[in-house]
């Protein structure tokens, strides 16, 4: 039987979690849910394996994208950041670039404002770096971020944020998406060239 900190890692605490992020309304609570997940999947060993492809087969990353709409900007950062880590995660993966894309995309500001819920630039910053992971060895997740118009709000952010640190994470997602050669006969019909995926920091 499980004892110690092995405790942590069984199904039953992922379950836990899950039911606390379907169920609770409050702010504070979902972010310290999100938060514990997000720990319990980071690095590379057997357990945060173990939780990752738990929290997939528990049906729990349809629960976390849902809250990528939250109101809350902290909610926002947990659930971002818990993506991201979940992604190390092949299957995980796929499914993240094929259904958060929209949504992480939607919390990105674009050029006439922040996002419409005014994200601190920590949260912008844990956006794009979900965003790099789920496209980094993924040309179809790269693609997915193409068709949501994600782009513009990548330039945008590149050439025009005030945050250097937003800047230097955009420019890492766009260097990125020009690395997969194939994709970049669709991108500049869509009036983009490699200037605008190569910028300077």
């Amino acid at each position: 039987p499980p004892a110690g900190f092995e405790l942590l890692y069984q199904p039953d605490v992922v379950r836990l979690y899950l039911s606390i992020l379907t169920e609770s309304q409050n702010f504070n609570t979902l972010e310290a849910a999100a938060g514990a997940l997000q720990n319990l999947s980071a690095g590379n060993w057997t357990w945060s394996t173990y939780i990752r492809a738990t929290v997939r087969k528990e049906r729990g990353l349809p629960v976390l994208v849902e809250l990528l709409q939250s109101d809350s900007d902290k909610v926002v950062r947990a659930v971002s950041i818990a993506l991201r880590n979940l992604s190390m995660d092949l299957r995980n993966k796929d499914l993240i670039g094929s259904y958060a894309m929209g949504e992480l995309v939607r919390n990105l500001p674009s050029r006439q404002q922040r996002s419409s819920k005014n994200l601190e630039e920590d949260t912008v910053v844990a956006v794009l770096n979900t965003i790099h992971e789920i496209i980094t060895d993924s040309s179809e997740n790269a693609r997915s971020l193409i068709q949501t118009q994600g782009i513009q709000k990548l330039v945008a952010i590149s050439k025009s944020s005030q945050s250097p640190r937003e800047t230097k994470a955009a420019s890492h997602v766009l260097q990125m998406i020009w690395s997969y050669k194939e994709l970049r006969n669709a991108l500049q019909k869509d009036g983009w060239n490699k200037s605008h995926f190569q910028v300077e920091m």
